[in-house]
Parts: C-alpha cells; sequence; structure tokens
C-alpha cells in the first residue's frame, strides 16, 4: 500500500481532486477527476493513471442543494471504494484568500480555519467552498494531515506601491489593499518557465491566466511584481460572471439611485455580468464563439480588448516586455481569442504566426517577433502536492 497526498481544489460549481505519489509529488498524477455541476446536477467524471475511465452516476441521489461538504464526504468514501493501492496520507487544499497573515503553505488546525472565514468576504466565490471541504476532511478523518496553499501567497513578492490603493492610509493598515489570485497558477508557470525560454525566463514576462476567472501577472525574475486582479477577485479583466475593473462610482450609482441592495450589486457583479452579462447568452466562451448572435460577438470583442488593454498596462511595471505566456482554459485553448488579443498588440513588435496558434503549439510567435509568446497548460494540482509534502516532511 502506498502513500498518497490528496488534492483538493473546490470551487463554486465544481470540485477537481488529484491523487500523487507522497514519495515522489512531482510524478505522474495516480488518478484525477471533478464532480461538476454543483448547485444543479452533480455529476463525477474520473481517470486513472493509465487513463481508464472511472466516470460514476452514483450521484443521482444528490440534486441542486446538496452542499459542498456531502459532496467532499461522498468523494471521500468514492475514493475508498476505488482502492487502487493507495492510502490517503494528507490533503491539500487550494485556498483562495489567505490575507496578509497567510503567505506560505500552512498546516491547518481548528483557530486556522476559523480565521480563514474572516476572508469569506473577500473571496465570496471560493472561499466558502474551499473551507467546506476542509471541514467536511476534518469530519471524516480528524487525524488527517491537512494543509492549505494559497492564491495569494504568489503576489507577496510585489513592491508595496503595486498592492496600494489611493484610500487613506487608516484603510491600507487594516489590510484593504492589493492582494492578486491564481497565484498557484502563476507559481506553476514561472517553475516551468527555463525549459521554454532558457535564460529569458528571469526576463520580463506577462502570464495571462484566462478562463471562466481571468486575470493577468508580471513576472521578473520569475516573481510577480504586479498583477490585475486586487483586494477581491473582481477587479482586472472581463472574465465569465464577473465584471473585472470598474468605476467605483457605477457601485454608489446603482445603491443609491437605483436602490439595490449591497447584496444585489454583489451578485450582480460576481454571478450576472461578464461574458455572460454584456452577451445575455451565456459565461462559456466556446457558447459565444459558436454563436451568430451579435452581442456574442460583441462579448467576445470587449473581453479581448480589455485583456490586451489591462496587458498593456502590465507591460509598464516591467518597463518593456520579453514574452507573453496564455494559460488556463481559455488560455490554451482558444486560439481565435490568443490571435484577437495579441491583435491589438502588434505595437508592441509581436508577431504571431498563424499556424501554430491554430496548432496550439508551445511557441506560436513567429520567429523574428520582439515578444516571444507562448502557450503552457497551468497545473495548480501539482503545486499544491509538492508543497504539502515539502511541510508534512519537514524540509
Amino acid at each position: 500500500m502506498n502513500d498518497a497526498i490528496l488534492v483538493i481544489n473546490a470551487g463554486s460549481s465544481s470540485i477537481k481532486f488529484a491523487l500523487y505519489s507522497f514519495a515522489t509529488p512531482s510524478s505522474q498524477v495516480l488518478l484525477s477527476g471533478k464532480v461538476v455541476n454543483i448547485g444543479q446536477k452533480p455529476t463525477l467524471y474520473a481517470i486513472d493513471a493509465k487513463g481508464s475511465d472511472l466516470t460514476d452516476n452514483d450521484l443521482d441521489a444528490f440534486n441542486d442543494q446538496t452542499t459542498h461538504g456531502a459532496l467532499i464526504k461522498w468523494l471521500l468514501e468514492w475514493l475508498n471504494h476505488h482502492d487502487q493501492g493507495y492510502k490517503i496520507k494528507a490533503v491539500g487544499h487550494r485556498v483562495v484568500h489567505g490575507g496578509r497573515d497567510f503567505l506560505t503553505p500552512t498546516k491547518l488546525t481548528v483557530s486556522m480555519i476559523e480565521r480563514l472565514k474572516i476572508l469569506i468576504p473577500l473571496a465570496p466565490l471560493h472561499q466558502s467552498h474551499n473551507l467546506a471541504a476542509i471541514e467536511a476532511i476534518s469530519n471524516w478523518a480528524p487525524k488527517l494531515p491537512q494543509v492549505a496553499c494559497f492564491d495569494t501567497s504568489f503576489h507577496s513578492t510585489q513592491p508595496k506601491l503595486a498592492k496600494l490603493f489611493a484610500l487613506p492610509r487608516e484603510y491600507s493598515d487594516k489590510g484593504i489593499i492589493r492582494y492578486g489570485f491564481h497565484g498557484l497558477s502563476y507559481q506553476y508557470i514561472a517553475s516551468c518557465l527555463p525549459q521554454y525560454l532558457g535564460t529569458l525566463a528571469t526576463g520580463r514576462v506577462i502570464v495571462a491566466h484566462l478562463g471562466n476567472g481571468a486575470s493577468m501577472c508580471a513576472l521578473k525574475q520569475r516573481q510577480s511584481v504586479a498583477t490585475t486582479m486586487g483586494f477581491t477577485a473582481l477587479d482586472g479583466l472581463m472574465m465569465g460572471q464577473r465584471c473585472g475593473s470598474l468605476d467605483a462610482g457605477v457601485v454608489i450609482h446603482l445603491l443609491r439611485h437605483y436602490k439595490m441592495s449591497v447584496d444585489d450589486v454583489e451578485h450582480m457583479l460576481y454571478n450576472e455580468s461578464g461574458l455572460l452579462g454584456v452577451s445575455g447568452i451565456s459565461s462559456n466562451m466556446q457558447v459565444l464563439q459558436q454563436s451568430n448572435d451579435p452581442q456574442a460577438k460583441q462579448a467576445i470583442d470587449l473581453f479581448c480588448y480589455r485583456a490586451a488593454r489591462e496587458l498593456a498596462a502590465l507591460v509598464s511595471t516591467l518597463c518593456g516586455i520579453d514574452a507573453i505566456v496564455f494559460t488556463a482554459g481559455i488560455g490554451e485553448k482558444s486560439a481565435p481569442i490568443r490571435a484577437q488579443i495579441c491583435q491589438h498588440l502588434t505595437w508592441l513588435g509581436l508577431i504571431l504566426d498563424e499556424n501554430k496558434n491554430n496548432q496550439n503549439k508551445s511557441v506560436i510567435s513567429q520567429g523574428d517577433s520582439s515578444v516571444k509568446v507562448l502557450v503552457i497548460p497551468t497545473n495548480e494540482e501539482v503545486m499544491i502536492a509538492q508543497a504539502t509534502q515539502k511541510l508534512l516532511i519537514g524540509r
């Protein structure tokens, strides 16, 4: 029986999971999958190390009222039932917000969980679900070590100016600053850069994490210098259902003149805006690309325009740019979106290779392009597995 690390990434509508060897967490994943459509009709998809389909339809008893905690309990029992010669020795979690206190992977205790609950309002789509998974596992196996890996941690290297809002200093002192997110994804990409860029890896690189949630990060020496998300995951790029950067006066106007409640505004900005709000059709980029509706096209155009504008702003924080990396669902899979964003950036000397882009090659820029453009699949789960092992073995 081999020891394994279970990695859990609990989101608002899905729970991704993966099993890694405790001894060699960088090696091939033992088993991976996800429970999707939480809040509607949950479904499990899973494969083992050989690629065998382990998809299970035994979730028929669950419905749109089923909680993340109940699904985590079911998943743990399912993993036990599908024993493939491993024993779960520890669990590593993606936790979106670590605030100012949690800057490195941390072994979880009851008191730490309570401190992390205070941050739920800063990441309402994720933090509560992250913590629900942790508590469900604590109830199932109280002595099983659990480790939290924070999306905000990677951005702790940013200079103070990059973190400040132009608010009265007393609020900055209370923690109202720019934190940044998607840090585990950026950490993985940073770790891979040398094999793709050689000595250029330590240069001026902007990573575009484009998915239902989207952000960008400016790297120098493979460390975060600036990022598009801020105090919460609402800031920066237009996303699937989130608005991205918004004039604060709009919120005041909605509250004062449309008599919306704070909860109504929050729900609209997190759940009804972005691609969904502009198109009126879907938050799914693939669905919009297949639509002939002009509002779908406008939503896509706005997504690409905003992405290019944010990327151009990050160039100034680096005083130039050597490479752009596209990653995450849209960034890795949508050649048309990459091409449209890059079309806005030709003034940088960026020359895209259309054939390589359409083939989803690792390098999609032409040889004479002043800016190298890459597509690198992200892997947040392996970062969590490695950090969990390192923390628990004490080195």
